[in-house]
């Protein structure tokens, strides 16, 4: 008889295999391993894992449809609730959601919900299932800002509810953050993020790129000139923050952002056209998922990869599974370190960082003991390249163009978390642009709230 406490274990690459390419980590369940993990679930009468998911998945009816093995039904009752199932599969941070409120993970593991959800995702896709588009439209037209999760999700909801909605996106290809954030090996792109935006395709979205609204159009123009009655903006944060330490100008300091968008966008890991760091011996300062998909392209690229982080491990904002992978695959991790210079040679290149060692201290307003300078314990580190990963913050320039549309004094848009209403009347916005720097699931939490306040503000115009 199985271990019930144990969840079935899942493929991945091996670690020294995968260091050297940029395929999938994880490998998926086959059926047999799917309906085993599964049938651990115990069909709770009130799900605390439901409650756990920004979107609200009937997560136990979906994993009883796979011990029955009709998948078909489990990507249905999923697609009721998600628009981007293979990608929250793989990237949302399950063990502090649906999983990290699982009974079963009282006392054992947790059943492996995302690992289902990727599952079902990737069986509907190569088996050719997709959602189903409305029978009628309603003839109201929404203008969505952004096609990344947030974007897709209040898309996908409002073409189900009969909206004509058009997605206005600034990069050459839709997905947003999935396309030009988060790497292949954890996300690939062709096979799985132009498959999820075909869907929302295939349910009457039309997706419109290359065009940045508040320079080729205002949202004023979009409901004045092109006739749209109501605009949610989810144009994410894309603008990098750095330390504003002596030393950040040199050459061979770059943002995550920038070698994330060049390697993930424009495929520079295999396309020798795309200049990107090459660099022999790569520092990342940060320890989010961010800093962790850096290091792990950066060693992929052949660089010796040190992260260099304030706090200690316990304090990582990181996904436990991608420290895991990174430590795995040969990443040093220099905790309760913090940079302090960055040191460029003659010609005015990076040839070494200097760090401060710290300890923690009383906790501060997030909650983790705030990092405090050990005096006198600086001491360099070698390094040709530094990558600083330190959370994002909203381009200014839609809000700068928008009469009207309060935001707060970081530039994030203010909009309520209950159905994303601004300050403007039938403009709405959610995701990284109004919280800054967050997950997928929570950007198309605020898309799907989004969505219904629309709906609302169309019913109660009438």
């Amino acid at each position: 008889m199985a271990d019930m406490t144990k969840r079935v274990p899942i493929a991945e690459q091996e670690p020294q295999v995968r260091a050297h390419n940029f395929d999938e980590v994880c490998l998926g369940y086959t059926e047999e391993e799917a309906v085993e993990e599964a049938k651990r679930c115990l069909n709770c009468k009130n799900p605390r894992c439901v409650g756990g998911c920004p979107v609200s998945i009937r997560i136990p009816e979906f994993i009883h449809a796979v011990t029955e093995r009709d998948f078909k039904k489990a990507y249905e009752i999923i697609s009721d609730s998600s628009s981007l199932p293979a990608v929250c599969g793989r990237v949302c941070p399950q063990e502090t959601q649906c999983e990290g409120v699982c009974i079963r993970g009282i006392k054992g593991e947790a059943v492996a919900i995302g690992k289902l959800e990727r599952f079902v995702a990737d069986w509907a896709r190569e088996n050719g299932i997709h959602p189903e588009p409305p029978k009628e439209k309603n003839g109201h037209k929404v203008a969505v800002i952004g096609s990344g999760p947030s974007g897709l999700t209040c898309a996908g909801d409002l073409a189900k509810m009969g909206y004509d909605v058009t997605i206005f996106e600034a990069l050459q290809k839709a997905g947003g953050v999935l396309v030009y954030g988060i790497p292949e090996f954890r996300l690939p792109k062709d096979k799985v993020v132009a498959a999820e935006v075909n869907n929302v395709k295939g349910l009457g979205v039309d997706i419109e790129t290359d065009v940045v609204i508040g320079k080729s159009l205002t949202i004023d123009d979009l409901m004045e000139e092109f006739g749209f009655e109501a605009v949610y903006i989810g144009s994410g944060a894309g603008l990098p923050r750095f330390m504003g330490i002596p030393g950040e100008t040199a050459n061979g300091v770059f943002s995550a952002n920038e070698v994330l968008t060049r390697s993930n966008l424009m495929k520079a890991y295999e396309d020798k056209d795309t200049p990107i760091i090459h660099g022999k011996k790569v520092v990342v300062v940060g320890g989010g998922n961010v800093a962790m998909d850096a290091a792990r392209t950066a060693l992929r690229l052949g660089a010796e990869v040190h992260i260099v982080y304030r706090r200690s491990e316990k304090e990582l904002p990181a996904r436990a599974e991608e420290v895991h992978h990174a430590k795995e695959e040969g990443i040093h991790f220099d905790l309760l370190q913090n940079p302090v210079e960055i040191l460029a040679d003659d010609k005015g290149w990076v040839k070494g960082i200097r760090v401060i060692k710290m300890q923690l201290g009383e906790p501060d307003a997030s909650g983790r003991r705030r990092p405090v300078p050990i005096e006198g314990s600086e001491y360099e580190i070698d390094c040709d390249t530094v990558i600083m990963a330190l959370g994002t913050s909203p381009n200014p320039l839609i809000a700068s163009t928008t009469k009207g549309l309060d935001t707060n004094k970081k530039g994030c848009i203010l909009a309520k978390e209950e159905d994303g209403e601004t300050s403007k009347t039938a403009v709405y916005a959610g995701g990284d642009a109004v919280t800054g720097a967050a997950t997928v699931i929570l950007a198309m939490g605020a898309g799907k709230a989004a969505a219904k306040g629309i709906d609302a503000y169309f019913k109660n115009k009438k």
